[in-house]
């Protein structure tokens, strides 16, 4: 029952009201005007047809006497709507000319078309006003503007009334046009769009969808257009076209070739051709070579900053996923730097390639023990370390600030040492999707065995994979990420009596897409540094806006010409507001910083560092 509840509730929310159209408002007014316009419309003329006995065994009895009056008022409003909504739509495409819309001719078609049955409905009222004169011509308040403008052009009652059948049927020929190019053009979101908010994947958009049986699975992924379910080809029918995934794509931004709307839209258009093919004797329904070039295959971060903008909740990463998935346990092409990665998961269990035995070394030079948990321990919390904390040399030390900070106040935790492996999540989003129910699997285990309350992790990454998409594989705990329990204990650290000079400088806060877009996480990393006494800004895109780091969906160990790096851009950000301290929640986010800052020779001026490290450099009163 909450199920259907939640898609009642979607479907008024996102089809009738359409709040994500509004997160743009010229954009959200036109729609609103053209949607509600047309919807009404149609009403109005589904209950003039009912009112004559067309199409129904039965007459409708309403709206008669002075409900007919507000009847009227109300269609002349719609027609308002559609015509202002048009003169929007074409002003911000012939005007404004935003680069990332559409500007194919299906898109002038329908506008041409609907501001023609507008006029058209207007002159056919104006005809039958001029005709008969009735009582309640006054309430049809354009109606009655467009008779007069007649009757001062010499249109007569005898002649209004010779005419306007003729203009009845032009207002028809009209209407049957638009029914008629509906599945044809891109009107047929008008349709397929609510259909597809209904039935869209309730799944958290942090957890793919998990490929059942996996060892006893023929077909892993997609290569063939009849392989994605119903509901997926839906979605590519269903998609506007509108370009709000591209112009927040950072793949897009950085030049290199992939746009998520350019990827459905492709798909449907695939699609329709070779079911075309099929219906002339073609067999094949294999996807073209051009889905899987490696240029466009391998640029999505999975970022996640188009599932935040399309309207209808269409999620281009998953499919995305799809092909990459074909591609590696399929057809086994790759980019050799993501064999490589992947071999190394498979070979050492981690992406790095590093030892296995060396997953502790992060805590050599420590003062203290720390608790490596075994079979029967009881604890409060399992600090998941993964493997950027434990294998990357400038993450070791963040994941030391964290542990002292865990200490400090007096945190009941423990770790799971050499028997941690690879939360997985690179391998399943490079879509190696057996790697990843390994791991899980082997960790699932290991977590089964230990008695604890919460598992708490500092990489966004593993947080999603924990949190989102372990409970498919049996796996259902509490996963918090480190910003999260620090924000909970930080009165242990007395953070408001703070005087020390550890950072100086002004500092911005970088949103990591894993910690932000995947799992609403953004005001613990704010709250500390804050309460830190840091001097913080905000750069321009921040929040569920935040422009991606380029290390997600496997992008760490991709190769990208130096000239469309994502991080160089995303560091840009940061320059622009001159900050000299940028924070991260993020060990991907922190390395892909550093790198673009070294990059750019300015390693030396501005610092790169994770809250955890901030917090303990405020309390310590140290500086770097």
């Amino acid at each position: 029952m909450t199920k259907l509840l939640n898609r009642i509730k979607d479907f008024f929310l996102h089809s009738l009201f359409q709040l994500r159209i509004w997160k743009k408002i010229y954009p959200g007014i036109t729609h609103f005007l053209i949607f509600w316009g047309v919807t009404l419309q149609l009403v109005g003329t589904a209950i003039a047809l009912m009112q004559m006995k067309l199409f129904t065994p039965f007459e409708l009895s309403v709206p008669r006497a002075a409900d007919y009056l507000y009847y009227e008022w109300l269609m002349d409003l719609a027609g308002i709507f559609i015509l202002v909504g048009v003169i929007m739509a074409l002003i911000r495409r012939l005007v404004m000319k935003p680069k990332f819309m559409g500007y194919k001719w299906d898109d002038y078609f329908a506008l041409i078309l609907l501001a023609f049955m507008a006029l058209a409905g207007f002159s056919t009222e104006a005809l039958r006003i001029i005709s008969v004169f009735p009582e309640w011509m006054s309430y049809s308040f354009i109606g009655s503007r467009v008779a007069n403008a007649f009757l001062a052009w010499g249109v007569t009652p005898s002649i209004a009334a010779r005419i306007h059948p003729a203009f009845v049927l032009l207002h028809i020929f009209l209407g049957l046009v638009f029914l008629a190019t509906l599945p044809f053009t891109k009107m047929r979101h008008v349709v397929l769009a609510p259909l597809y908010i209904w039935l869209r994947p309730r799944r958290h958009l942090g957890a793919l969808e998990k490929i059942e049986d996996i060892e006893e699975t023929e077909l892993l992924g997609v290569g063939n257009i009849n392989e994605f379910t119903s509901r997926e080809l839906l979605s590519f029918d269903a998609c506007l076209d509108c370009g709000r995934c591209e112009a927040v794509c950072p793949a897009t931004t950085s030049g290199l070739d992939y746009s998520p709307r350019t990827l459905i839209q492709s798909l449907r258009t695939d699609a329709v051709e070779k079911l075309i093919k099929k219906s002339g004797g073609d067999e094949s329904l294999e996807l073209s070579e051009s889905m899987f070039k490696e240029e466009t295959l391998w640029a999505c971060t999975t970022c996640g900053a188009c599932l935040t903008q399309c309207p209808l909740f269409i999620r281009p990463p998953e499919r995305v996923i799809d092909l990459r998935r074909y591609a590696t346990l399929m057809t086994g092409e790759m980019p050799k730097s993501v064999g490589d990665t992947l071999r190394n998961m498979e070979r050492q269990g981690n992406p790095w390639g590093m030892p296995p035995q060396d997953r502790m070394k992060w805590a050599d030079g420590l003062d203290v023990d720390i608790h490596e948990l075994t079979p029967g321990d009881e604890v409060d919390y399992i600090f998941f370390a993964g493997c950027a904390a434990a294998f990357d040399e400038r993450n070791k030390k963040v994941t030391q600030s964290f542990v002292k900070l865990l200490q400090r106040a007096d945190i009941d935790f423990g770790v799971l040492g050499l028997d941690e492996a690879c939360c997985g999540e690179t391998a399943r989003r490079m879509g190696h999707e057996y790697i990843f129910q390994v791991m899980a699997e082997q960790n699932i285990e290991i977590f089964n065995e230990i008695s604890f309350k919460r598992i708490v992790t500092q990489c966004p990454h593993c947080l999603n994979t924990l949190k989102n998409e372990y409970p498919q594989m049996g796996g259902d705990f509490e996963v918090i990420h480190s910003s999260q329990l620090l924000t909970e204990i930080a009165d242990a650290f007395a953070l408001d009596e703070v005087k020390g000079d550890g950072v100086e400088g002004k500092l911005t806060y970088h949103d990591s897409c894993y910690l932000g877009r995947y799992n609403n996480e953004y005001e613990s990393p704010r709250f500390l540094l804050d309460k830190a006494g840091t001097d913080r800004v905000e750069m321009e895109r921040n929040k569920e806006n935040s422009f991606c780091c380029g290390a997600g969906g496997g992008g760490m160990w991709v190769e990208t010409d130096a000239d469309k790096r994502i991080n160089h851009r995303r560091l840009q950000d940061a320059l622009d507001v001159e900050a000299d301290i940028v924070a991260t929640a993020c060990p991907y986010c922190l390395t892909m910083f550093e790198d673009a800052a070294n990059s750019k020779g300015l390693g030396d001026q501005l610092q790169i560092l994770d809250i955890s490290e901030i917090l303990e450099k405020q309390i310590e009163g140290k500086k770097e």
